[in-house]
């Protein structure tokens, strides 16, 4: 195996993007580019990239040039071009523009009739029916019937609310009071206060009204998987989040992740990826309902999670699985995550005083013992005194950010999610 064989290009700078730059340089001791807009604190101050900054890049009348721009100089004989989106919207670009590209990139996106399919909720859950993946009884409304909607529900609250795509451009650059990716609402009177101030915004989309399934962080689930060219899933993971974050502009973000195995859940998710023709990764979000024993699925994201970083705590490696199919043509058996490790991006100050479950609290406490605990931004071989200042404080601020915005889901109540932004 040689790193000259291939560059990998990614795309964005959040914590996603770093964690994919230090897994790159982990494996294959190599510094990968990294194309944005600018720098976000995650990235900030890394020696592990080259960095290449371009003005809009995020936007569809800049992208594709500009892209094309860095593989024709990047593109030689025998070396292979590698390009991982870390956001939606960079997944949906490439998704949109790949044939322009001219086969100068080696991997390959889900079409972009597929992604419209999996973005549009009321599509994905058609397909979720068809294939027979459970979801929340939900309700999407356009936007001339947001106020309406909550007559309309065929369930009741405390309801869950959010943009069709939070990571949209349209909705990522909207403004209104109390804007959040996801809301949580006991009362009709909550809901119609929020949608009034969404409907003064140039926020256009969709909304997506859903039942809450009972239970709090920890009955979340989140699997990462690697499709290959051929749709064929090549790995898997699930975790179990154990604590979401709760500041508004990242609620619903995971803060900490424990590796899980369930072999039932993955023969599902695999048959139903391999049904639809998805290559590429996926990042999918669900929920278990202790009702009635199943995994209702809430979305499936076209590229892998900012918090991703829990498979590698789990010993499995993302960046390998794609660099061994598209780059040396090794075809493997699918490999399913089984250990145990914990994914962390808060202190463990915070870990022990909101996760609150006896039984995970000593397992959190076990894991730190065994040292089988990851945290993305402190990589130790990328700690120069700035990063490590600027990290540190961004790392540490989580603590104020939870004295403020936290809520318990769990108890079915979010009085306490719209009173804390007053």
């Amino acid at each position: 195996m040689d790193p000259n064989d291939f560059v990998p290009i990614i795309l964005g700078s959040d914590e996603n993007a770093y964690g994919n730059v230090r897994i790159i340089h982990e494996t294959y001791g190599i510094r990968p580019l990294l194309l944005c807009t600018r720098l976000l604190i995650p990235t900030m101050h890394s020696k592990l990239f080259d960095l290449v900054q371009i003005d809009r890049f995020d936007h569809d009348d800049v992208f594709p040039g500009a892209l094309m721009s860095v593989l024709e100089q990047q593109a030689a004989p025998g070396k292979k071009l590698i390009v991982i989106p870390c956001s939606d919207y960079y997944a949906g670009l490439l998704s949109r523009h790949y044939e322009k590209f001219n086969g100068l990139i080696a991997n390959h996106f889900i079409s972009d009739a597929l992604l419209d399919t999996l973005d549009t909720k009321d599509k994905f859950y058609e397909l979720c029916e068809r294939f027979g993946l459970d979801y929340p009884k939900t309700l999407v409304c356009e936007p001339h019937e947001r106020e309406i909607a909550v007559e309309r529900m065929a369930f009741q609250f405390p309801i869950v609310v959010k943009p069709e795509n939070s990571n949209a451009y349209e909705y990522l650059h909207c403004d209104f009071e109390g804007k959040k990716k996801v809301f949580f609402f006991d009362t009709r009177e909550q809901y119609l206060a929020m949608v009034r101030s969404m409907n003064a915004s140039d926020y256009k989309g969709k909304l997506i009204l859903q039942e809450f399934i009972p239970g709090g962080d920890s009955a979340m689930r989140v699997m990462n998987s690697y499709s290959d060219d051929q749709g064929k899933v090549s790995l898997m993971c699930l975790g179990q989040p154990v604590l979401e974050e709760y500041a508004p502009k990242t609620l619903g973000n995971y803060a900490a992740i424990i590796s899980r195995s369930d072999k039932a859940i993955y023969e599902k998710v695999q048959a139903f990826l391999e049904n639809i023709g998805y290559v590429g990764y996926s990042n999918i979000d669900m929920k278990f309902d202790s009702r009635s024993g199943k995994y209702m699925m809430f979305e499936i994201n076209p590229r892998m999670g900012r918090s991703s970083l829990f498979v590698r705590a789990a010993g499995l490696n993302l960046i390998a699985a794609l660099i061994d199919r598209v780059v040396y043509g090794k075809d493997k058996p699918c490999v399913y995550g089984s250990s145990t490790a914990l994914w962390t991006n808060v202190p463990r100050m915070v870990l022990k005083r909101y996760v609150t479950e006896p039984a995970l609290s000593a397992e959190i406490n076990q894991l730190y013992k065994q040292k089988k605990v990851i945290r993305s931004l402190y990589y130790k071989k990328d700690l120069n005194v700035k990063r490590l200042l600027r990290v540190s404080r961004y790392f540490f601020g989580h603590v104020n950010n939870y004295r403020r915005f936290y809520f318990d889901k769990g108890q079915g109540s979010f009085a306490e999610a719209q009173s804390s932004e007053n």
